[in-house]
C-alpha cells in the first residue's frame, strides 16, 4: 500500500502535469468549443442567415443541371468544379465556380428555373469562418498542427484530472458530484470545475477521438494502419488507375475520411482529342459541362437521384464523381463515372468499407452533430459548454490562488515514483506522434528549468 507521503508526491507530481497542460491549451480548447458549438448547427444557422440562398418555390421539374452551371457561371465567369444537388425541392442547388479572378465562389441557383439567386466566399460566412478556424485556426497546416497537439493535451488534461478528482478520502458527493453552493471563493470554483469535468469527461473524450482522425498526423497515420491492416478503405480499390492516379481528396480537395487516399478512377482518353475533348484549360471545359446531364441521369439510373455532390472532371482523363454524405454512414455512396462513355466506372458503398473505417465514419457523423437528428446536436454541444465552463473554472482558481507577480504554478517534485503514469505515456506518444514529441520536448524544458534553479554550486559538482 502507498505511504501517505509517497501518495502525496505523486498527486503534487500530477497536478503540476494538470496545470501546465490546462495553462498550454486552455485558449485552443475554447477555440475548438465555441467553433464546434458553431458547425452543429450549421444547417439551421445558414438558414436563418441566408435564406435567400437557401430556399426556393418548388417546381414541378427542375431545369437541366447544365443549364444551372452555366447560369453560375454567367454570373461569375470561371471554372465550375462542383454542383451540390438539393435532397429537397424547396432547396437551392450550390454551384463552386474558380472564378477568372478572386477568391473561390458557392453560388446559389435555383433549380426550377436556373435563376442565379446570390453567391459568398465560404470562409467568409459565419460557419464557413468556424470551419476553417475549428480545423486549421485559419492558418492552414501550422494551425492544423496546433489543434491537433491541443486535442492531444486535452487528454493528458483529462488523465490528469480523474486522477486529481478521484474521492480518496472525501466522504458524501458534494463538491465531487456538484458543486457546494454555499461554498465561497475558490472552494465554489474547485467543486464547479470538479463536478462539471466528473459529468462531461466521457463526451469530452469521446469528441477529441472521433475528431483525431481528420487531424494531419494522427489522420494519416490512422489512414495508413487501416489500409496495412485490410480494416480502412476497401482492397479492392488499392493501386486503381496506378500509375495516372491520385487520391480523392487530392482531385476533388473533399472527401469521405475512407476515401481521402483513394486512387481515383481515370477516364478512357481515347477521344481525348476529338473536338470538345481536349485538354482545355480549367475555365473554358465546355464539354464536361455538356456532358453532366447524362451523367445526372446514369446516376439517376443507379438509383442516385437527389441529394448528392456532383464534381466535374477535371483534364482528359477525370471522372466525374457523385457522392452522398447522408446523416447516417451506412447510406454513404461513391460513383464514379467515365467523362465520355458516361458509363459507371466503379461504385463504392459504405458496406465496402472495413470495419474500423465503418466505426470512424458513424464517429464522425456523431461528432457533428448528424447521426439522430436534434438530440444529437445537444448532445455534442454539452462537451462545448462542459469544456469552456472548465476552462473559465480553472482560470479563476489559478488566479485566485496565485502570489502576486507569480505565476503561482505547482513546485516541481523529485523522487517521485511514477512508473505507471511514465509508461501510459510513453504508450500514449508512441499512438499519438505528435503528442510524444511535445512530451519529450516538455520534458527537456522542465529538467533544463529545473538544473537552472539549482544554486551554481550544485550544478558544478
Amino acid at each position: 500500500m502507498a505511504t501517505v507521503p509517497s501518495l502525496s508526491k505523486t498527486y503534487r507530481a500530477i497536478w503540476r502535469w494538470h496545470f501546465y497542460a490546462g495553462l498550454i491549451v486552455a485558449p485552443f480548447l475554447v477555440i475548438l468549443s465555441v467553433t464546434g458549438a458553431i458547425y452543429l448547427f450549421n444547417e439551421e444557422i445558414n438558414d436563418a442567415l441566408s435564406p435567400e440562398l437557401r430556399f426556393v418555390i418548388p417546381r414541378a421539374a427542375p431545369t437541366p443541371v447544365s443549364d444551372m452551371i452555366r447560369a453560375a457561371l454567367a454570373a461569375h465567369p470561371g471554372a465550375a468544379t462542383r454542383i451540390d444537388l438539393p435532397a429537397t425541392p424547396d432547396r437551392a442547388a450550390t454551384v463552386f465556380v474558380t472564378p477568372d479572378a478572386g477568391e473561390a465562389l458557392r453560388i446559389a441557383v435555383d433549380p426550377g428555373d436556373a435563376r442565379v439567386l446570390g453567391s459568398y466566399v465560404y470562409e467568409r460566412t459565419l460557419v464557413g469562418f468556424a470551419d476553417d478556424m475549428h480545423g486549421s485556426l485559419t492558418i492552414g497546416t501550422i494551425g492544423d498542427r496546433i489543434v491537433e497537439l491541443a486535442a492531444c493535451w486535452a487528454l493528458v488534461l483529462i488523465a490528469t484530472g480523474l486522477y486529481l478528482w478521484w474521492p480518496r478520502s472525501r466522504k458524501g458527493p458534494a463538491g465531487l458530484l456538484y458543486p457546494r453552493l454555499w461554498a465561497k471563493g475558490r472552494l465554489f470554483w474547485r467543486d464547479l470545475h470538479a463536478s462539471v469535468g466528473v459529468w462531461t469527461v466521457a463526451l469530452i473524450a469521446f469528441l477529441i477521438l472521433t475528431g483525431l482522425p481528420w487531424a494531419g498526423v494522427q489522420g494519416d497515420l490512422l489512414k495508413q494502419v487501416t489500409a496495412a491492416a485490410d480494416i480502412g478503405y476497401p482492397a479492392s480499390t488499392r493501386g486503381y488507375g496506378a500509375p495516372k492516379s491520385v487520391p480523392m481528396k487530392a482531385a476533388l480537395r473533399e472527401a469521405p475520411w475512407t476515401l481521402e487516399d483513394a486512387p481515383m478512377p481515370v477516364s478512357d482518353a481515347t477521344h481525348a482529342d476529338h473536338p470538345g475533348h481536349g485538354l482545355m484549360p480549367a475555365m473554358q471545359d465546355e464539354a464536361a459541362v455538356s456532358g453532366i446531364d447524362d451523367i445526372v441521369q446514369a446516376a439517376a439510373d443507379h438509383r442516385l437521384a437527389s441529394g448528392y455532390r456532383l464534381f466535374l472532371p477535371a483534364g482528359p482523363e477525370g471522372v466525374y464523381t457523385a457522392y452522398t454524405y447522408p446523416d447516417q454512414p451506412q447510406g454513404q455512396r461513391t460513383l464514379y463515372f467515365d467523362r465520355y462513355s458516361g458509363h459507371l466506372i466503379r461504385e463504392i458503398r459504405y458496406a465496402d468499407y472495413g470495419w474500423a473505417a465503418k466505426a470512424i465514419e458513424l464517429g464522425v457523423q456523431l461528432h457533428m452533430g448528424n447521426y439522430f437528428g436534434r438530440a444529437n446536436q445537444i448532445l455534442m454541444l454539452i462537451p462545448c459548454i462542459g469544456i469552456v465552463l472548465l476552462v473559465v473554472s480553472g482560470v479563476i482558481m489559478w488566479w485566485k490562488r496565485r502570489p502576486a507577480g507569480r505565476l503561482g504554478a505547482p513546485p516541481s517534485i523529485s523522487d517521485v515514483r511514477m512508473k505507471g503514469a511514465i509508461a501510459l505515456l510513453i504508450i500514449a506518444g508512441v499512438v499519438m506522434p505528435l503528442l510524444g514529441l511535445s512530451l519529450i520536448a516538455v520534458f527537456l524544458i522542465d529538467l533544463m528549468v529545473q538544473q537552472l534553479r539549482r544554486p551554481r554550486s550544485v550544478r558544478e559538482e
